[in-house]
């Protein structure tokens, strides 16, 4: 070991002792702050389906990919953080001899082959990574870059660690070669000896490269271990627990469909016996969240992609998704200190710790333990009301979100204290609740008017009751029941099945609301006492059937949702069917027959309850590419794509119980899709959810084109198609010959 080596070697060792103290003291702090959190005993089970879910969406990056640019130049920056660390370790030999190498497999031509072209395609995708953050700088593209609000310096810093530890790697195997040292041929590795051929033959310039990036690579532990909260480096090691404990391994759109139950202490709360001053009513204090919810705010790797896609953020309003999880997470580990000596508010408000327990708490963290989780500036709140109920819950944050974080999810907990606690919440929201426990629907009409839509039908809708035996329960719905637009599609509905000869029926006023409504803007209480009302008349209804037996068919995506994946946490268990899937069934199965071909175009609306919550993506593009084409199309022949369509689209901006709020701040979420709609030219939208017919018809309205453009359910276009004559008659209510 010459003089160079020896200095290599002790700075080496020493840069990488004080890395490893910080890097175990701050994966200590982080463990203890997730800890924190209440427990969440359904994270553990079916660890099989959480095994292969984690790598698939890891090693196969099947989120990632989505984004095919981005997505395959992560993937390689990725598997050469993880196969590359070789070489960091393999740096170690190199520093105490320059002809050092890894034991047993480092001579191996495999080895260096896998290793040579891991390294090429790794800075080919950083550097495509640098630049397409350089492109999307905030202050270049304002609110339009994902990045907006982002810790940029974290990000260019950790992209400059990667490059920089990349070309070092080459830098090594170059004086390796230069100087006759290298176990690799050309064609494993050709790069590195096109790198050694331009260097010159210094012994010592193996040492001194490894030493660089040894210090490259401990300079970066260092930093992300003095910053905890450095979510863009943290990433590479919590994104793998994160998608492990999510919430439905192996479903697509975990944390998507049904809401999480209210909980107090691990358990499902129960609202006969619970007590606001012991049990936990929603999420008041950030150390209420779930411990996977603060494993959530710790690995948000600050991307954007939540952001790019939110409707309220597109649309001039203060949520952003990613902003939101980054301020509960700063909250969470400012507060820390002040949790882990004992601190905090027992259910009651007051101080769980004592004097001599708070007495070295850093004021700074005392100071954030003051801090409210929703307030105002003036009050100093950790989210802004704004923020908070500007959510339409369309889920478009955790489709797109590369490590399942599941924003939904802690965005109720939050509206859920605020509602029955606080009693805060925008005002205009109360008549809809008020309406929902006094009428038993959001448009607060009359119960005994649930059935007014059959009228003018010219054949007789059996009430549950009244038959014997149906195949299908024909869940109405209050829009469906009560909405004008929305009727028009309950009795093109009811005439397709009549037509097609499908057993079905109602149940007229023993309908109430499903409570959809009431469980997104926070009211748990409205809706249990709205879905065991409805649970125990379905079952009364399937009464002696087998689940598979206990059909239901609904034609809106928030009845849908509710009643097929909520009312099972209320020991209600139905198969749930839309009505387009009931109808594309019908039409692939001849029952029913378009012969008339739309005119004009036709494009199409996703539902966010229908398509993203719950997939269902191709059943209505299979019924209006029949229509449009009057059954001589293909699946979906003729029909015009938005841009933004299928797991990418955009909301109405009546989800989240946003139908019955004011939208006062930015643009009308409506009025922006309306203008995609409209740029395909097409002359009819047509829609699959009555909250999308009524917010695409007001937004066009809002536009002056009632005239030039139609917003129109899915199953009025196919009755056009099937009846063309009728069809108008069957919708509008009127007496139709036969």
């Amino acid at each position: 070991m010459g003089s160079v080596q020896i200095v290599t070697t002790i700075l080496a060792a020493a840069i990488t002792a004080v890395a490893v103290w910080l890097a175990v003291r701050a994966v200590m702090k982080m463990v203890a702050v997730i800890r924190l959190g209440q427990p969440d005993p359904s994270r553990f089970g079916d660890q099989v389906s959480r095994t292969k879910t984690m790598l698939a969406e890891t090693a196969g990056h099947t989120r990632m990919l989505r984004w095919s640019v981005v997505g395959a130049a992560h993937w390689f920056v990725m598997v050469g953080f993880i196969v590359l660390s070789l070489l960091v370790l393999e740096a170690y030999f190199e520093v105490v001899s320059p002809t050092g190498g890894l034991p047993l497999i480092g001579g191996w031509g495999l080895y260096g082959l896998v290793t040579e072209w891991i390294g090429i395609l790794g800075i080919v995708g950083i550097v495509v990574l640098i630049a397409i953050r350089l492109t999307n700088r905030p202050n270049r593209a304002g609110r339009r870059s994902r990045f907006t609000g982002s810790t940029m310096w974290q990000g260019y810093f950790v992209e400059a660690v990667v490059l920089a530890v990349l070309i070092m790697g080459f830098l090594i195997r170059g004086f390796k070669v230069a100087t006759d040292h290298f176990e690799y041929p050309t064609w494993a590795a050709p790069l590195s000896h096109a790198v050694g051929s331009a260097l010159p033959n210094w012994e010592s310039g193996v040492s001194v490269a490894a030493l660089i990036k040894i210090a490259i690579s401990m300079t970066w532990l260092i930093v992300i271990s003095l910053n905890v909260t450095m979510g863009v480096a943290w990433h590479r090691f919590l994104a793998f627990p994160n998608i492990y404990f999510k919430r439905k391994p192996g479903a697509a759109g975990s944390g998507l469909g049904p809401l999480r139950p209210m909980m107090s202490d691990g358990k499902p709360l129960d609202f006969e016996e619970a007590d606001p001053e012991k049990d936990q009513f929603g999420v008041a204090h950030v150390e209420q969240f779930t411990w996977k919810g603060l494993l959530d705010f710790s690995t948000c790797t600050e991307c954007g992609r939540c952001q790019s896609q939110c409707p309220a953020w597109n649309t001039g309003k203060p949520l952003s998704p990613k902003l939101l999880v980054l301020s509960l997470r700063d909250h969470a580990y400012a507060k820390a200190p002040y949790l882990l000596a004992g601190g905090g508010k027992d259910l009651t408000g007051e101080e769980k710790a004592t004097a001599a327990q708070l007495a070295h708490v850093d004021v700074l963290a005392l100071a954030e333990a003051e801090k409210p989780l929703i307030g105002d500036a003036e009050a100093g709140g950790v989210i802004d009301p704004d923020v908070l109920w500007s959510c339409t819950t369309c889920g478009a944050c955790v489709e797109q979100c590369p490590v399942d974080i599941e924003h939904v999810d802690h965005i109720v907990d939050m509206r859920r204290y605020q509602v029955l606690i606080e009693s805060s919440f925008p005002s205009e929201a109360g008549v809809m609740l008020r309406n929902l426990e006094n009428k038993g629907n959001p448009w607060g009409a009359p119960q005994n008017t649930r059935e007014d839509w059959t009228k003018g039908l010219d054949f007789e809708v059996p009430r549950v009751g009244e038959v014997e035996d149906f195949e299908y329960l024909f869940w109405v719905g209050c829009a469906g029941a009560f909405e004008d637009r929305a009727k028009k599609t309950t009795r093109a509905v009811a005439t397709l099945l009549n037509e097609a000869g499908v057993s079905f029926a109602i149940l007229g006023e023993g309908e109430t609301c499903s409570g959809d409504p009431a469980r997104r803007i926070g009211n748990e209480f409205v809706f249990q006492m709205l879905a065991q009302q409805n649970v125990e008349t379905l079952n009364e209804a399937f009464e002696g059937r087998e689940k598979a037996k206990r059909k239901i068919v609904a034609t809106c995506p928030h009845c849908f949702n509710t009643l097929g994946n909520e009312y099972g946490q209320l020991g209600g268990e139905f198969e749930v069917v839309h009505h387009t899937q009931l109808l594309a069934h019908l039409v692939a199965t001849g029952k029913l027959t378009p012969v008339q071909p739309v005119d004009g175009g036709v494009t199409y609306h996703d539902p966010c309850y229908l398509g993203r919550h719950n997939r269902v993506f191709a059943p209505p593009r299979e019924v209006l590419g029949s229509a449009i084409n009057g059954g001589t199309g293909g699946a979906d022949g003729g029909l015009i794509e938005m841009p933004r369509n299928s797991e990418r689209s955009f909301c109405c901006g009546a989800g989240g119980a946003r139908m019955w709020m004011e939208e006062r701040i930015g643009k009308r979420i409506n009025v922006d899709r309306v203008e995609e709609a409209m740029s395909t030219g097409a002359k009819t939208v047509a829609v699959g959810c009555p909250f999308c017919s009524t917010m695409l018809n007001d937004g066009v309205n809002g536009k002056g084109a009632g005239e030039q453009v139609e917003v129109v359910d899915v199953a009025s276009v196919l009755l056009r198609s099937v009846k063309p004559e009728p069809a108008r008659g069957a919708e509008e209510g009127e007496p139709v010959a036969r």
